[in-house]
């Protein structure tokens, strides 16, 4: 089954920015960032479902942040949310992209989701691996399927800015404000996550895979190893203290070592933006802080201690799961995707008394307060062709009303598990695939054009579902937003390539793996700086702070 939970820790880790066709600014026409109130009359109205009651509830943090409530056990009987079927017999083409096996076109399921739906749907996934080469020439020639899902990572290769308003329709006039109570599973959908897929002050997108608690991610330690050794994860307050743990936990003798690369997770606690902060007004990159330089140093020195596994400190990454699951790191980084019912099972399958959990966020001194960056609510955005009639796209919202059904209700049944005695049979409670549920719902395509928010649930691992739960409950109120958080940004081409620099990025893995001094990366980030830096930064000052502000509010 799809591991939502990947997209959500790709939105946290996905600016949204495209680059516009041209290198020239182009005055007469307003580019993708929206204006405070401009947006806030755009975006639908938030109207919480009531139709499906959580084990475990959501806890509200402040700005918009609440935690992804838990499901304990599936919910029985689950109840229908649209009364009858939602089309009216109209044809659509939808392009998805698609990480597996492509299930056989006009499948059992297909055909039963165009009975349930009342319309006929012709899926058409395609290559999840080269989905960013299969649009742009769709875009060129004009020919964009009636529905098309365009995730945003992908903003700039789609040029989506450019989309908007030209190929793709706008659906401010159906769902912005009261509008959108007509279809009530849109409604539910969090408010933030509508702003992902808004431009220029009009919205567009329909997300999918969407979540109130967004972070880059966690550093995660072997719960039943720290457990049996008593060592209590909720001491571990500072960087000093994770210091420490790297002397206690590593014995390279007997092939353990306490840390894998845990630098892109743990750096946060030096509260590093992922691009930018104010400073007296002023824009300043995250590479020009100097607690970016502290936290370089402080990796290098865990690495030259002898506390990080020598793989990770080769880039050897793609074995980093199965040296947590082994035993021979306790102590790694990763997404919020990595604590899932899967995961459970092949972490249980190497060990049988794996149990993974997660360190609370911690300040770099443990005496300032634990901050954390709230990602993008969503980088999953289906959008409608410009050239559907009116009627059309009241239809297909409709039809997304239904595939945005909360979880365990009867059209969320339908969609992910498909008919009950041919694509699923309920054991335990738990809907559970047959053979032909495998083929052709498993792999799935329909979630990619609408999908309910996030929910925690771990059939038959509940103390997965307690865990994280509990994790992201300690952990809602260090959630912040960055600056320019979840502003859909338009950059000239030539200043979006040098909002980049490989060669530092390159400079500081180095550093994080003990291989360059922060002496070093220093040089390297000067260059970039003089180079390309302050003209990225004179144009993100000019074009968006000053005239949209830092989207923070």
């Amino acid at each position: 089954m799809l591991n939502r939970r990947g997209f959500l820790t790709a939105a946290a880790m996905t600016p949204l920015l495209a680059a516009c066709s041209s290198n020239t600014p182009q005055p007469a026409r307003k580019l993708g960032t929206n204006s405070k109130t401009g947006l806030q009359a755009a975006l639908p109205t938030y109207v919480p479902s009531s139709a499906v009651k959580a084990d475990i509830p959501s806890v509200v943090g402040s700005s918009g942040v609440a935690t992804d409530p838990g499901f304990l056990t599936y919910p029985a009987n689950g109840a229908a949310t649209v009364q009858g079927v939602p089309g009216k017999g109209g044809s659509y083409t939808a392009v998805t992209p698609l990480w597996g096996t492509v299930p056989p076109p006009r499948n059992s399921f297909y055909k039963a989701m165009n009975t349930a739906l009342g319309a006929t749907l012709t899926m058409k996934p395609a290559d999840g691996a080269n989905y960013e080469t299969i649009i742009p020439p769709m875009t060129a020639a004009n020919r964009l399927p009636d529905w098309i899902q365009l995730p945003s990572w992908w903003n700039t290769a789609f040029s989506v800015d450019r989309l908007v308003g030209t190929q793709l329709a706008d659906l401010t006039p159906y769902l912005a404000g009261d509008k959108v109570k007509k279809y009530p599973n849109l409604a539910a959908l969090p408010t933030s996550a509508w702003q992902a897929g808004a431009w220029a002050d009009k919205l567009y997108g329909i997300p999918s895979f969407s979540s109130s608690f967004i972070a880059p991610g966690m550093v995660y330690y072997r719960g039943d190893i720290f457990e049996q050794r008593g060592i209590r994860a909720d001491e571990v307050k500072s960087v000093a203290d994770y210091m420490a743990l790297g002397k206690e936990l590593t014995d390279a003798k007997r092939g353990v070592w306490a840390f894998d690369d845990v630098s892109t997770y743990l750096g946060f606690a030096w509260e590093i933006s992922p691009g930018w902060i104010v400073q007296d007004g002023k824009l300043v990159h995250r590479y020009e802080l100097e607690q970016g330089m502290e936290a370089l140093e402080w990796h290098y020195q865990l690495a030259k201690a002898g506390y990080v596994h020598p793989d990770a400190l080769a880039g050897q990454n793609a074995n980093g799961t199965a040296r947590f699951y082994a035993g021979k790191v306790l102590i790694t980084g990763g997404g919020t995707g990595g604590w899932h019912l899967s995961d459970h099972e092949a972490g249980v399958a190497a060990d049988k008394n794996f149990r993974r959990a997660a360190f609370d966020y911690i300040s770099h001194d443990g005496v300032s307060k634990p901050k954390m960056i709230l990602g993008p609510p969503t980088s999953v955005i289906s959008y409608l062709n410009i050239n559907l009639k009116p009627e059309q796209i009241e239809e297909c919202l409709a039809i997304a009303n239904y595939l945005a059904a909360p979880y365990g209700s009867a059209e969320y049944t339908m969609i992910n598990f498909g008919v009950e005695g041919v694509h699923h049979t309920m054991k335990n409670g738990v809907p559970t695939p047959t053979e032909e549920g495998k083929k052709s719902v498993q792999v799935q395509v329909f979630p990619f054009l609408a999908s309910p928010a996030a929910v925690i649930s771990n059939p038959g691992a509940d103390q997965v579902t307690k865990d994280y739960t509990a994790w992201q409950a300690r952990n809602v109120s260090a959630l912040y937003k960055p600056v320019f958080w979840n502003m859909n940004i338009s950059m000239p081409k030539q200043i979006a390539l040098a909002n980049t620099s490989k060669a530092v990025d390159d400079a500081s893995k180095a550093c994080v793996h003990g291989k360059k001094t922060v002496a070093e990366v220093r040089e390297v980030i000067e260059t970039w700086k003089k180079r390309d830096l302050d003209r990225v930064k004179a144009w993100m000052t000019e074009n968006v702070l000053n005239k949209y502000g830092t989207g923070q509010q």
